[in-house]
């Protein structure tokens, strides 16, 4: 099962995905893509990591700031993962788009950060097991003034539509409400 957890900065993200994951299994592998460069982001990254530890759930963490898909894929074949019912949380996709982004720079950019995505997206519909995705909506705000800002929001957006498409349950959040919303999706 694939489910994509989105909403605003500060709206509970995090938090659901971690207690919904305890609901479904049995562990659960947390996967981190912030990279702590300054000392506000390493105490979030503290404060996420004291969380986990003293909640009943049992964690293993892995931090990995690019190669999503090939960790993703490589717990896919984890045995001892299926047995113990686990469930990946990644925490947070829009932090993971960030890094390549940065990475790539000005360097097409763009087209190589979406084929990054592109590769996830793969990586995630041939998963065995259940994997919760925390990402933010960016698209709410103003326009953003700068080409990169613009780039950023684009892909974001384009990112969070393709996990969303191939997602069973999509849960937005505000105010710490999560909302079911992909069942209730209007079809054509």
């Amino acid at each position: 099962m694939i489910v994509l957890v989105t909403g605003g900065a500060r709206s509970g993200k995090s938090t659901f995905a971690e207690k919904y994951a305890a609901h479904l299994g049995q562990a659960g592998v947390y996967i981190a893509t912030a990279q702590a460069f300054d000392e506000e982001l390493q105490e979030r990254v503290a404060r996420h990591r004291e969380r986990r530890q003293q909640s009943a759930f049992c964690w293993e963490t892995i931090e990995e700031p690019h190669a999503l898909a090939d960790v993703i894929r490589s717990l896919g074949q984890r045995d001892e993962l299926a047995q113990k019912q686990a469930v990946i949380v990644v925490d947070c996709l829009i932090v993971w788009l960030t890094n390549w982004l940065i990475q790539y720079e000005q360097e097409r950019a763009f087209e190589r950060t979406l084929a990054q995505v592109d590769e996830l997206v793969a990586a995630v519909q041939d998963f065995p097991g259940t994997i919760l995705f925390v990402t933010n909506e960016v698209g709410d705000g103003l326009v953003p003034e700068y080409p990169l800002g613009r780039m950023f929001r684009d892909l974001a957006g384009l990112m969070n539509q393709r996990m969303a498409a191939v997602a069973d349950q999509v849960f937005l959040l505000t105010a710490g409400i999560p909302l079911e919303i992909k069942s209730r999706a209007f079809r054509f």
